[in-house]
């Protein structure tokens, strides 16, 4: 084991000093030079699932580098389909096509992010079809009104991740179990129970040409349309609740799924063929297909890394990333492409698709076909995590709720906290943060209750933002000496804590001084960085060189902030014109940073609301490699 983790480690390095961008960055490139207008799949007017892939591709190359372009991307091709009125050009709900779902991931996230009601109306809209869309007599999803009675692979990764957010966000508990049973049912129908792989659709009605008169299964095992079920699975769980009773089911599939495909890698090329384990006539026309294996090596390389398949099964997600590069991507004409993608590949219709070899094997094979794109620029900024993850592996973050408890009612009316919380996508919230985190390895975690040796147990990093006033919260909880001590004990044993305040007409200060005060630091009511509208060069901060926290950052924004003044054990980190900005102490085995201002919450580290010159994503980074570096846990 410790000589596989180093092979993959060099390899890793190798492809990291070899290139001015991350691969993930050089393909997008490629996409917004051929489509300058976003992803114009199949004429500007289509609602095309195509699109969809590549723009998830986009939000996740945005979140592992906090440049807005890909965010700016993704708002304006969704924005020339949704209408103020939540309407959406070019979808018919009426087609019950299940593809036309998939597009809903983007929406839901500028929902999220934005709090636009269009997008909430068009999630509706989208999540409505669900609700009337034809079933199986199981309840399986047809794959289409004009298939009827059929389910497809390919139709759990259109509709299933989407269901799953909007019912994580709307409260749509029982909808877990709707969703569970499609991959549950899916599996049991199409499934070869000698190789494990998954035939590429179903036909209840067992009248399809393709259909096996006695199982209703398709004649061959169609790699992409298992990479889009591989794919769902790994995405539908990141909105599943822990404790749901079905939740280990869809794990335990995902498990055999790639059981099985590990099988059919092949072993020189790390790829996989375009129709897996076929022997039959015309062998020899078969060949490595770029989107499925874009796709394995996605759903394997997020499975490990959130903890669904064994860490051993890395190594084939790395073989087959390996296997793509070498073989697809080529730069050609100054723009990096992708080859090797098969346009299309169904059953029935007219012509009629018979699902027979010879029929997969007469569709085109393209260069920089979307949804191999797609599929590739969701591998890629996965494969890219796996050399920072060691840096907080193991280790958890826990972030303040019980001194900043703010809540609100969200869309459906229950209550919810916001403000400085992991979950929120919004301006104030830390999602971006966490998500730095989260690529370095650690767990994130809230604490809801004051803090106890036993609550801050196996804590690495403990955070706490912004105390509550009054009028933030009827009934705070104010720091009181059974907190400091806590604290102070949980830090002198190792732990790393970061204290960020607010200006004073913003934060409670008085109180939570009694937890900085115990390092020697203070809040003041002396605000600094006081900005008027957009004039950000007043909140210019600079770490200045050889900062020992800020290494790589040279200019970042901060406003209304809490000047700190410091005294042993404390030192100040950055300072301006004379005033503490940034302050650290060493307490025992622990450490502390304090800073009086919130800085880090999505709006001034997303990209979307400052200048590029401000490096606010890049200090994040920096400050979560230091945090979890001295995290002794």
């Amino acid at each position: 084991m410790k000589k596989t983790i180093l092979i993959i480690t060099l390899v890793w390095s190798f492809v990291a000093t070899a290139q001015q961008a991350p691969l993930s960055e050089q393909v997008a490139q490629t996409v917004m030079n051929i489509w300058k207008d976003s992803i114009p799949v199949g004429g500007q007017n289509k609602w095309s699932y195509d699109m969809g892939v590549v723009l998830k591709g986009f939000e996740g190359i945005w979140m592992n580098s906090g440049n807005v372009k890909y965010f700016d991307a993704i708002q304006k091709k969704m924005d020339w389909f949704v209408q103020n009125d939540g309407s959406i050009k070019g979808y018919d709900k009426e087609e019950y096509n299940i593809d036309h779902v998939n597009n809903g991931k983007l929406v839901l996230l500028l929902y999220r992010i934005t709090g636009k009601e269009k997008y909430k109306k068009a999630a509706d809209l989208l999540r409505s079809q669900l609700a009337t869309h034809p079933r199986t007599k199981e309840g399986g999803f047809w794959h289409k009104k004009v298939y009827p009675y059929q389910m497809w692979l390919d139709g759990l990764y259109m509709g299933a991740p989407f269901y799953a957010e909007y019912a994580m966000l709307f409260n749509e508990d029982t909808a877990f179990n709707d969703i569970a049973n499609q991959f549950i049912w899916m599996e049991k129908n199409a499934r070869d129970e000698k190789t494990g792989l998954l035939h590429h659709a179903w036909d209840e009605s067992r009248q399809q040409k393709w259909a096996d008169k006695t199982t209703g299964k398709s004649p061959l095992f169609w790699s992409r349309a298992m990479g889009w079920y591989s794919d769902a699975l790994v995405d539908a769980l990141d909105y599943f609740p822990a404790s749901h009773p079905k939740r280990q089911a869809l794990i335990d599939i995902l498990n055999r799924l790639v059981d099985a495909i590990e099988k059919q890698q092949d072993k020189t090329t790390g790829l996989w063929y375009d129709i897996m384990n076929y022997k039959g006539p015309g062998k020899e026309k078969n060949y490595f297909e770029a989107s499925a294996s874009c796709q394995f090596v996605y759903a394997i390389a997020k499975g490990v890394r959130k903890g669904y398949l064994p860490a051993t099964k890395l190594l084939l997600a790395r073989q087959g990333y390996d296997g793509i590069v070498k073989q697809f991507i080529k730069v050609e004409n100054g723009q990096t492409n992708l080859h090797g993608t098969v346009k299309v590949s169904g059953l029935g219709g007219n012509p009629y698709r018979d699902g027979s070899f010879d029929y997969y094997m007469s569709e085109s094979v393209i260069v920089n076909d979307p949804k191999g794109i797609g599929a590739f620029l969701l591998a890629s900024y996965e494969m890219e995590k796996f050399p920072l993850l060691a840096t907080g592996k193991g280790k958890t973050v826990l972030l303040d709720r019980w001194f900043n408890s703010e809540k609100r009612k969200d869309a459906t009316g229950k209550e919810v906290y916001w403000h400085y919380v992991w979950e929120e996508r919004s301006h104030p919230g830390f999602y971006t943060l966490g998500n730095i985190f989260e690529n370095h390895g650690a767990r994130l975690a809230s604490l809801d209750a004051a803090p106890t040796a036993a609550g801050l147990r196996g804590a690495s990093v403990y955070i706490i933002v912004d105390p509550d006033h009054v009028r933030d919260n009827p009934q705070p909880h104010y720091v009181n000496p059974a907190d400091v001590k806590a604290i102070t004990d949980w830090v002198k044993a190792g732990g790393t804590l970061l204290l960020m305040a607010n200006d004073s007409n913003n934060c409670e200060l008085k109180q939570f001084n009694t937890l900085a005060g115990a390092f020697g630091i203070q809040f003041t009511d002396k605000s600094l960085n006081m900005v008027k509208n957009d004039n950000f060069v007043q909140g210019e901060v600079l770490p200045g060189d050889n900062n020992s926290v800020f290494s790589t950052t040279k200019k970042m924004y901060l406003k209304e902030i809490s000047a700190l003044k410091v005294k042993a054990p404390a030192k100040s980190l950055i300072s301006k014109e004379g005033d503490i900005i940034f302050a650290t102490a060493i307490m025992g085995k622990g450490k502390v940073i304090v800073v009086g201002d919130p800085w880090l919450y999505n709006e001034y580290v997303d990209g979307r609301k400052l200048p590029a010159e401000y490096e606010n994503y890049k200090a994040a980074v920096d400050l979560v490699k230091w945090l979890l570096k001295n995290g002794k846990y």
